[in-house]
């Protein structure tokens, strides 16, 4: 999934991808323990998303921040 996606996304949307997200990369990582694992670029690919997700989320929340400190500096 693409960071434009991403951002295009609600924030509840956000925190469920993150959820499935974490949760199939635990699952991958089981596996990967299990010597099961069919596709070990996978659990790169999770932890890649899971790192755009939680940056959206920073992202938003600091201009959330910035627009609510811009009426204090008078």
């Amino acid at each position: 999934m693409k960071a434009q996606e991403l951002r295009e996304m609600t924030d509840e949307d956000l925190e469920q991808t993150l959820a499935e997200t974490s949760k199939r990369l635990f699952e991958l990582r089981v596996q990967a323990q299990a010597e099961r694992l069919d596709a070990p670029s996978e659990i790169r690919r999770n932890r890649r998303l899971i790192a755009r997700i939680k940056t959206i989320q920073t992202e938003r929340t600091t201009e959330i921040g910035d627009a609510g400190d811009a009426g204090d500096a008078e």
